[in-house]
């Protein structure tokens, strides 16, 4: 029961934001009872990694891999805030945590792991917000709203990377190197999630985002690599490693590639994922996020090359490819996305079932398109694409157990850490290193090796390795929220800014290639006889209706602070693009 009210309690606190830094009254808090008992501990520190998050089909909806609009014009402001972080409640409770618990009478090992844990949950939540605005006040003792002054100025950007550079080293000083799979503290942070992640860090204070003026060639980079390549050799060296499938790079849980994932156990946590990414017909409703056209062409082949490279082996011109884009592809094409005619081997159906899109032909929840010869008009012209998201579905779950999906979240793996480090080694002149990391990623993939074993890489130069490396990122980490912080940090926002979005709508035709009448063409797919080249293709502008065109401004690589906080305080000054002064780049 005491563990019960203090998680209550704790939620009611981080929920609460009505003072300049959200810094609350915990008064009901009891630290003498908190820190004398390892479970009130256990369950303090356990209530603050909810930070973490958990899967969210829309992690990346900000990007050009999923449909949706949303940056349409003014979509950030001073006034809304947009793309906020302002995170200090959870601030509040580590700085409290991080002074009471050695008055505590735990053991020191207990006590030595809540502090590493602390320094590096500080550090994470203050990286979150100096990634969004830059510097910010780097508050490092629980204030009291009554007693202390919460008018502060903001810490500039490069003492806020020092700040929590430093806590990560205390954090990696404090808490075990590793922790077993097997263990019951599977879970908690550990050293080796602290390292990478601090190698992650000092990828970002040398990005572009933070060094306008020099973007690829500022001394940060030195740091970043030293700091990315002792992670990759440390946690190689332990038996960390790539898995052989792709597709079991979350559902094979607490295996060689995960670094740091979230807990789910049924029924007490569990997660959104099939239950947003799934097909309506076979959810719980329409599905939350879908990808993009735009983003299918971004695939290779299965040699490595794109499908309009003139030298690859499956070169195909744009009306050819449109009629087949789901041959010969990165084998993680078919492993992370759901097409019109796909065989879809989802629990609850019948052996051979496959999933349609085309308009009259599929489930109303399931359909996309305008095909005048429909008598049923689609209403999922401003949600869907004609595609869904396979990557990381638990085809094992039937319709009704959707609500049930508790694989972990995987919130670092390997395969990060190991792109973190090419990117570093390719900008301090290590081309060979960063090759050799695009050739395992590519390998585990499935890509063909091709004959000079460079698996489609081409690649030479500084600049042509930079942009193979991240156009890597963008199919390797497809879905798990990487993409749009990536375009960010590397001010790539063109990618987004006043470009359409696309989907595919598919039409059943006959043999001759004649369109096949609707009531035929649903009676065959009824009995899953339709497969994909049954059916020609039309590419749509998405959404259908309403604003259908982002609106990215370079000011949007940094945040305003929202005027419902900076309207509180006197020191605290806006950036420089939202009426402000305040720089909040290194440069």
């Amino acid at each position: 029961m005491k563990k019960i009210i203090l998680y209550i309690l704790v939620i009611s606190l981080s929920t609460s934001c009505k003072k300049v830094l959200d810094v609350e009254n915990i008064n009901s808090y009891s630290p003498e009872k908190v820190w004398n008992d390892a479970n009130l501990a256990n369950a303090y520190m356990a209530n603050i990694y909810s930070v973490f998050g958990n899967w969210n089909a829309a992690a990346d909806w900000r990007s050009d891999q999923l449909a949706g609009i949303p940056f349409y014009p003014d979509a950030v402001s001073v006034t809304n805030g947009g793309l906020g972080n302002w995170d200090y409640g959870r601030i509040r409770l580590i700085n409290q945590a991080l002074v009471d618990v050695e008055k505590g009478s735990l053991p020191t090992a207990d006590k030595n792991a809540i502090l590493g844990q602390a320094y590096f949950l500080r550090a994470y939540v203050y990286f979150g917000m100096v990634a969004t605005y830059g510097g910010v006040p780097y508050i490092k003792i629980p204030q009291d709203r009554y007693a202390d002054d919460l008018d502060v100025p903001r810490n500039s950007t490069k003492e806020c990377f020092e700040f929590i550079a430093k806590d990560l080293d205390q954090a990696i000083a404090m808490l075990p190197k590793k922790t077993a799979p097997s263990s019951g503290n599977w879970g908690k942070i550990d050293g080796n999630f602290a390292l990478a992640f601090k190698a992650k860090v000092l990828l970002y204070k040398a990005s572009p985002q933070f060094n306008p003026s020099s973007p690829w060639d500022n001394t940060f980079w030195a740091d970043a690599y030293t700091t990315n390549k002792l992670a990759y050799d440390d946690l190689k060296g332990q038996g960390f490693a790539l898995v052989d499938n792709y597709s079991n790079i979350a559902l094979t849980e607490r295996n060689s590639e995960v670094i740091f994932s979230v807990i789910n156990k049924f029924p007490n946590k569990v997660a959104n994922w099939d239950n947003g990414t799934r097909p309506g017909s076979l959810s719980r409703g329409p599905a939350g996020s879908c990808p993009t056209w735009n983003f299918v062409k971004a695939f290779p082949m299965k040699d490595g090359k794109l499908y309009n490279d003139p030298t690859g082996a499956y070169y195909k011109t744009d009306e050819q490819f449109l009629k087949s884009y789901w041959e010969n592809r990165d084998p993680r094409f078919d492993k992370s996305i759901l097409w019109n005619g796909k065989a879809y081997p989802v629990s609850g159906k019948v052996d051979g079932y496959r999933q349609y899109t085309a308009l009259g032909v599929a489930p109303a929840l399931d359909n996309f398109g305008i095909n005048p010869n429909s008598t049923e008009k689609s209403e999922n012209g401003n949600r869907y694409t004609g595609l869904f998201i396979l990557k990381n579905s638990r085809l094992d779950l039937k319709q009704e157990q959707v609500e049930q999906y508790d694989t972990d979240f995987v919130l670092m793996r390997f395969a990060e850490v190991m792109l973190n480090y090419a990117e570093a080694a390719n900008e301090t002149g290590r081309a060979a290193e960063a090759l050799d990391i695009l050739k395992q990623i590519r390998k585990r993939a499935g890509i063909d090796p091709g004959a000079a074993a460079n698996y489609g890489i081409i690649a030479i130069s500084r600049d042509q390795i930079r942009k193979a490396i991240m156009d890597e990122r963008n199919i390797e980490f497809c879905f798990e929220g990487h993409r749009f912080n990536d375009l960010r940090r590397w001010r790539m926002f063109n990618v987004l800014n006043n470009n359409p979005k696309y989907g595919i709508e598919s039409i059943a035709i006959s043999a001759d290639g004649s369109e096949m009448p609707i009531s035929a063409a649903a009676a065959q797919a009824k009995a899953n006889q339709l497969k994909e080249n049954n059916f020609k293709y039309v590419v749509l502008q998405i959404p259908r209706t309403g604003v259908q065109m982002n609106v990215v401004p370079d000011k949007y690589y940094f945040a305003p602070i929202s005027q419902t906080i900076i309207g509180k305080t006197k020191k605290l000054e806006q950036n420089k693009d939202w009426g402000g002064t305040f720089d909040p780049t290194l440069h």
